[in-house]
């Protein structure tokens, strides 16, 4: 890796090996590379090591206290954080390049991710330009401590105008298995914050969700690809809410 810019990328991964080379090599001007492994039993790690990376074997924690934590050993306090499963695009390497000394180091900036999925890049059904605030400056800036949907806690925030690109799922199977693991999660927060059980939304909010997705955003414009990421979504609300009634129900017979 070439280095030449005082910042640092922070990933972290598990069982990523499919991933990671593609990601590190889209950074080729951070001077510091640092990779948290959540004790990967694939190649993850050994790639990463052979690309420069300093690799840390972290338990995990959750998403957010994990970044934080990978965020916590770098050796720059500009922090470029990616997933594995996204790299830059050739327009925002230089973008960021281009613009690097004249950013404000209590901005952070957000960056438009765009998704592949199903053999095409998603324009739509609220996939684009899902804007992701990845580029900050740590002395003003950290992520939050949220298990899901953590977010970089920044006082304003700025928008890069090129995109990162996101390689989101393997396949449907990868989906699928996805929703289930984010609804669980999903249904955790609700319960956490008190929320009760209503059948009404899980009646209704998964048609929404679609209606939402497949007619509001346009996801129809990005074809039987958009239909599928719309029944989806709608799906991984209805479970959501589906787990909830079950952790209330399971909690009940405890009694």
């Amino acid at each position: 890796m070439s280095t030449n810019l005082p910042l640092s990328l922070v990933v972290v991964t598990l069982n990523e090996e499919a991933n990671i080379e593609r990601c590190l090599r889209s950074v080729p001007f951070a001077s510091d590379v640092v990779v948290v492994d959540s004790f990967s039993t694939d190649r993850t790690a050994e790639i990463a090591q052979k690309l420069g990376a300093s690799v840390i074997q972290e338990k995990w924690r959750g998403y957010g206290p994990q970044k934080a934590f990978a965020v916590s050993k770098a050796k720059n306090d500009w922090v470029l954080s990616l997933d594995a499963d996204e790299a830059l695009s050739p327009e925002l390497q230089q973008e960021i390049q281009a613009k690097f000394a004249s950013l404000n180091p209590k901005v952070g900036y957000e960056i438009p991710r765009k998704s592949y999925h199903l053999g095409r890049w998603i324009h739509h059904g609220g996939w684009y330009p899902d804007a992701q605030l990845r580029l900050f400056n740590r002395q003003h800036s950290q992520w939050s401590q949220d298990a899901l949907h953590e977010k970089v806690q920044v006082k304003s925030k700025a928008r890069l105008q090129s995109d990162m690109l996101h390689w989101v799922f393997e396949d449907l199977s990868d989906q699928v298995l996805t929703n289930d693991k984010y609804s669980s999660l999903g249904a955790g927060n609700l319960a956490k914050a008190g929320k009760e059980f209503s059948l009404l939304k899980l009646i209704f909010k998964p048609w929404t969700k679609f209606v939402e997705c497949y007619f509001l955003k346009l996801g129809f414009l990005d074809g039987l690809p958009g239909f599928i990421i719309a029944v989806g979504a709608a799906y991984s609300i209805f479970l959501r809410h589906a787990k909830l009634w079950e952790m209330k129900m399971k909690k009940g017979q405890q009694k």
